[in-house]
C-alpha cells in the first residue's frame, strides 16, 4: 500500500493511493495539464485511476475534479452534501455517500469520516487494505473525540499542521480570513495537531506526513521544532508534502501490532 502526493496546500490539493492494483485520487485542485504533469513525475498515468475521491467542495480540492473524470472517464465519490453545493458538476460518473459511511473499491475498504469543516458535507478518509491503514486528515479546525477516534491505529498518517496561531495573528490576511482559518471550522494549527497525536494510537505509525501547510503563517521549522519537543519519536519518522511539487510514493507494510491481531502480546 503506498501514498504520493500531487502537491498539498491552498492553491491545489491532489493524493494518490495504489494498493493491490487499484488507484485512487483523492481529491484534485488542479487543471488536467498540471496534474497529468505532477503524477508523470511519479511515473503514473492519471487515466489508469480506478475512482476519485473528493473530501469537500473547495476549489483549492475540487476545481479540476470533473473535468478529469470526463478527460478519462474516472467514477467520482462524494458526499451528498458536497454534490448539492454545485461546485463539482458534470462528472463523468457520480457516486455520491454519506458522511460517516463505509462501501469498498476493488481491495480497499473506503471509511468518509465527517470532519468539523466550513463546506457542506466535508470528509477525509480512511483506507484499508490486508491489514494496513493509510488516514488521509486534513481541512479541520477542530480536534473532535470522533476523530481521535476514526484516525488512531493509522500505519501511514497524512495530518494537516496548517499555521502557528502567533504567524497567522501578525500575517498578512484580512481579519475575516483569519477568525476563518483559525476558527472551530477552519484548519489545523500546529497545536492543534500536535494535541490530536497524543490522543490518538501511534503504536503502528510508520510515517507521518504534514500537510496542507501554509505558505504564509507556518514554517517547517516551527513544525519541526514542536515534533521534536514532544513527539521526538515521530519527527524521526515524518515526511513532507508541499506546494509546488509532487512528493514521491511512501509505502507502508503490515505492521507487527496488525499482523498479531486484536489483543495479542508483541514479543521483542
Amino acid at each position: 500500500m503506498r501514498l504520493a502526493f500531487l502537491g498539498s496546500g491552498s492553491r491545489g490539493n491532489g493524493t494518490l493511493l495504489e494498493a493491490d492494483g487499484c488507484r485512487l485520487l483523492i481529491d484534485c485542485g488542479f487543471s488536467v495539464r498540471d496534474a497529468n504533469r505532477r503524477a508523470a513525475e511519479l511515473g503514473l498515468d492519471l487515466s489508469s485511476l480506478d475512482a476519485i475521491l473528493v473530501t469537500h467542495e473547495h476549489s483549492d480540492h475540487g476545481s479540476g475534479v470533473a473535468a478529469l473524470s470526463r478527460r478519462y472517464g474516472i467514477p467520482v465519490y462524494m458526499s451528498h452534501g458536497t454534490c448539492a453545493s454545485g461546485r463539482i458538476a458534470n462528472c463523468d460518473e457520480l457516486r455520491c455517500f454519506d458522511a460517516d459511511s463505509e462501501w469498498s473499491i476493488g481491495p480497499l475498504r473506503i471509511r468518509a469520516v465527517a470532519v468539523p469543516h466550513d463546506a457542506r458535507e466535508p470528509v477525509q478518509f480512511c483506507i484499508e487494505s490486508r491489514e494496513r491503514r493509510i488516514g488521509v486528515l486534513t481541512d479541520l479546525g477542530s480536534v473532535t473525540p470522533h476523530v481521535c477516534r476514526a484516525f488512531g491505529a493509522c500505519d501511514l498518517l497524512v495530518l494537516e499542521f496548517n499555521h502557528d496561531r502567533e504567524m497567522l495573528a501578525a500575517g498578512p490576511y484580512p481579519p475575516a480570513l483569519k477568525r476563518r482559518v483559525g476558527g472551530d471550522w477552519g484548519h489545523l494549527s500546529n497545536d492543534q495537531a500536535l494535541a490530536l497525536l497524543k490522543q490518538v494510537d501511534l503504536q503502528r505509525l510508520q510515517t507521518l506526513v504534514v500537510a496542507h501547510m501554509s505558505d504564509k503563517n507556518n514554517s517547517r521549522s516551527l513544525v519541526e521544532n514542536l515534533l521534536a519537543e514532544h513527539v521526538p519519536e515521530v519527527l524521526a519518522r515524518t515526511c513532507w508534502a508541499v506546494q509546488d511539487r509532487a512528493l514521491d510514493w511512501l509505502s507502508t507494510q503490515p505492521s507487527a501490532a496488525a499482523l498479531a491481531g486484536p489483543g495479542a502480546k508483541l514479543v521483542s
